[in-house]
């Protein structure tokens, strides 16, 4: 087909310019933002569109920029926990574990067991508050009302009220220890987990059977924003957004950290790699989420949740480095130390999922109507607290 060569001449982009049809006129630049599907000020697109189909993307972001990583290396390690809990907002205890677990790693501090029991019953509980939430916020995307929006928020409330109970907040949690927990959860807060756990498979197929064969959903989500299995790999794409186009990899099953190796867990796959399928695995994880609970209030040891060997004061690791990772919410989660021997990091270095899963906004965009664009988006599941760090 004959054609044009023109380059739209959008600065800073570097990209090969686009082959635009004779006749067919001039790409469209667009902004989209700054704002977030669920908040505002903080994230834009810009778009190059030949009519209604994305050409280029570009997703621009620190807006929200709060020098995270600096201040981890001017505040000491302890002091630096409450700041985790600011990275993902909806998922501060997972945040904590991934940090006492670098830091525990550094100083080769060991875990007592029922506080491996408790980190890995709060780190499921908040799997299912994001992963609800997500789904919710996605559907929402789509024009549909508030229904399933609040179904996730209903149950989320009685996760939240939990979480408050057991650490005095309900999102900014600054709950982990270098070494435990900072405090024993009662028997009364068990048997409340227990019941609100035992509530959670009505919620998990209601909210399935809600969407799953919607055929809004079906016609907006299968077969739009594929990423494929090999290009998610080489951009280093983890969580739900990695194992919806078929790559089993849960990190959870690769390195057992906590006891998460005492408990039996599928890893749900996708076949396609599109929206579709990174709904359906976060829907497939929530099922899991719940037996991982099941299991683990069940067999939950006594003892004691803080090892009476841990360091709180006057904490100043020897000079090392250590990296400590677990499978959040989103994905990866890790944090790289260096250690000089002083009270704080020498070097403090956050790998957020949030911000390597964007990397392949643009691929996933291409070619897609700008309808398509919030929609794909909303699938990868950012928070910009992470992203922007």
């Amino acid at each position: 087909m004959s054609g044009s060569l023109r380059d739209t001449n959008l600065e800073g982009w570097n990209r090969p310019p686009v082959i635009v049809p004779d006749g067919e006129g001039e790409l469209l630049e667009v902004a989209m933002g700054p704002h977030h599907p669920s908040t505002h000020g903080v994230f834009r697109m810009d778009l190059a569109l030949d009519g209604e189909r994305v050409v280029r993307l570009k997703p621009v972001f620190g807006y929200l920029h709060r020098n995270h990583e600096q201040i981890g290396e001017t505040v000491s390690y302890l002091a630096m926990m409450p700041y985790t809990d600011r990275l993902d907002y909806i998922c501060s205890l997972t945040n904590n574990w991934a940090y006492a677990l670098a830091v525990e790693k550094l100083v080769g501090q060991a875990v007592p067991e029922r506080a491996e029991y408790i980190r890995v019953i709060l780190a499921e509980l908040t799997r299912i508050v994001n992963h609800a939430s997500a789904i919710g916020f996605l559907i929402q995307e789509m024009g549909a009302s508030g229904t399933p929006l609040m179904y996730a928020f209903r149950e989320r409330e009685k996760i939240l009220d939990l979480f408050e109970s057991l650490t005095g907040s309900r999102m900014m949690c600054n709950y982990m220890r270098f070494g435990g927990c900072r405090v024993d959860p009662s028997a009364a807060w068990l048997d409340a987990t227990r019941k609100v756990v035992a509530g959670l498979p009505q919620f998990a197929h209601e909210f399935e059977n809600l969407l799953m064969s919607n055929e809004i959903v079906m016609a907006r989500c299968q077969g739009v924003g594929k990423l494929r299995p090999e290009l998610a790999i080489n951009a280093g794409v983890t969580g739900p957004m990695l194992r919806a186009s078929g790559v089993n990899y849960d990190i959870r099953k690769v390195d057992h950290y906590g006891v998460y190796d005492r408990f039996k867990f599928r890893v749900p796959l996708g076949d396609h790699g599109d929206i579709y399928d990174r709904y359906m695995v976060r829907v497939l994880e929530i099922h899991e989420s719940i037996g991982i609970l099941e299991q683990a209030l069940k067999e939950i040891p006594g003892g004691p949740v803080m090892d009476p060997k841990a360091k709180i004061r006057g904490f100043r690791p020897k000079p090392g480095e250590a990296y400590g990772r677990i499978e959040g919410p989103k994905g990866e989660l890790g944090f790289y130390l260096i250690s000089d021997g002083g009270n704080s990091p020498y070097r403090f270095r956050v790998r957020p999922p949030s911000l390597i899963n964007l990397t392949v906004l643009e691929d996933m965009c291409l070619g897609h109507n700008v309808a398509d664009v919030v929609l794909i988006f909303g699938s990868v599941d950012i928070v910009l607290g992470e992203v922007d760090r």
